[in-house]
């Protein structure tokens, strides 16, 4: 079983990418859904993380996430505390899911995960592919796909790293142009992924 790590930044096709390895038969573990459960459903990262941030859950044993924000956001160390002790637990749950899809059979996993590069999730990886675009793209895409101002769009697209800093440290690029169809773009994703599962 194949292994693929799949990152980049927001509006760059993703999905389409994604979706184009499932047709081929693939798994699709996506950190930040596996993240957003193990705050709901995993007592040992809530004692976490309320040891190290206090009372960041709400009275549901929801995690408040704005609460959460407002702190880590604005403390470099905070940040950092918070992705130590997040890694950990999603690092945990990946693995177990890369073991069942393997005792399953599945013939490829992607694993999607924004913070691929700088988490452990990149060592269960057979190697990484960065999915860009060209950032005035990016910004139109945001816009459509959630219904936000063009500022708001541009804030969301600066906050994150850039293109070129996902393409310095993946094995492979797919960069969606501003002359591809979702169809176009599907058909040459579909074409990498089938040239890495032959590269054995």
């Amino acid at each position: 079983m194949k292994v693929i790590g799949i990152t980049g930044p927001t509006g760059a096709g993703k999905t389409t990418a994604l979706n184009a390895l499932i047709a081929l038969g693939g798994r699709i573990i996506d950190a930040d859904a596996v993240y957003h459960d193990l705050t709901r459903t995993c007592r040992p990262i809530r004692e976490e993380l309320e040891a190290r941030f206090g009372p960041v859950y709400t009275p549901q044993g929801e995690l408040d996430r704005k609460k959460l924000g407002a702190v880590v956001f604005q403390d470099e160390q905070a940040l950092a505390d918070l992705n130590a002790i997040t890694h950990k637990y999603v690092g945990q749950a990946v693995a177990a899911l890369v073991a069942q899809a393997r005792a399953e059979g599945v013939p490829v996993v992607g694993i999607d995960a924004i913070g691929l590069l700088e988490s452990s999730l990149a060592g269960h990886c057979d190697c990484t592919v960065a999915i860009t675009a060209p950032e005035e793209l990016r910004v139109r895409r945001i816009m459509a796909r959630e219904g936000i101002s063009r500022d708001y769009a541009r804030m969301r697209v600066a906050a994150q790293k850039p293109s070129a800093w996902f393409q310095a440290r993946c094995d492979y690029t797919l960069e969606s142009t501003e002359a591809d169809t979702v169809d176009t773009f599907a058909q040459r994703a579909r074409a990498l992924f089938q040239q890495i599962l032959q590269e054995g």
